[in-house]
């Protein structure tokens, strides 16, 4: 398995941005890679093994969700350098008992719309409790003390980062926000071994999971278990 651990690679992908018919945008996807080091990748395998009791030694896996969050900070390069620490720092004990590799996400979408590419997608990022092993996850820049106010520029660049995805990976079978996440305990897809082990979200917020459901309601994605 090729193994980076380069972060201040900037590789623009120039794309067209489709978001309602007949409608045509630009937009560009910038490859911003946090670290992932040996260390981290081990500290993921082993997160793998503890927490879904699957022995692997890649942490390759086949996307089947997109999982929307906020980061709850309200500054891109401070939700960077957050996910850019390889380890948890002690800012989040009711995450450390679960493992100590570092929360991470494949996409952070700034404010202004802007989408940087963190990591591989078929990669698996520490982001949701349960589905990580199954799921792309995608982190919008604010929501900070809670405060549902994500922007529409965000709204527009996930439902064409939605749809880039799905294009890309046709295993993609649902969309979900994080809040979303413990409706699917006793899913197939649910894969965490201790019961105890939630934490109650509310992000992205209805609103915005509303608004960009409608703008990728052609690619009839599944939302969470009724």
């Amino acid at each position: 398995m090729q193994r980076h651990s380069d972060t201040t690679l900037a590789l623009i992908i120039v794309l067209c941005m489709p978001i309602a018919a007949g409608c045509g945008h630009s937009t560009e996807i910038i490859d911003k890679r946090i670290s992932f080091s040996e260390s981290r990748i081990d500290g993921t395998l082993a997160y793998i093994s503890q927490r879904y009791n699957i022995q692997v030694d890649e942490i390759t896996i086949v996307p089947r969700m997109i999982v929307l969050h906020w980061t709850a900070i309200d500054d891109a390069d401070v939700s960077f350098e957050t996910f850019d620490t390889e380890t948890l720092q002690g800012s989040r004990p009711e995450l450390a008992g679960a493992g100590q590799v570092n929360v991470s996400a494949h996409f952070l979408v700034d404010r202004d719309g802007t989408i940087m590419r963190l990591m591989p997608e078929t990669w698996m990022a520490r982001h949701c409790i349960g589905l990580n092993y199954s799921a792309i996850g995608i982190e919008n820049v604010g929501g900070r003390n809670g405060e549902a106010d994500l922007t529409d520029r965000q709204v527009a660049a996930n439902i064409w980062l939605v749809r880039y995805l799905r294009n890309k990976h046709a295993s993609i079978e649902y969309l979900i926000g994080h809040y979303e996440y413990m409706l699917f305990e006793n899913h197939p897809l649910f894969l965490e071994v201790d019961p105890s082990y939630r934490t109650k979200k509310t992000d992205p917020g209805e609103q915005f999971m509303h608004a960009v459901r409608k703008g990728v309601a052609d690619l009839a994605l599944l939302g969470p278990p009724e």
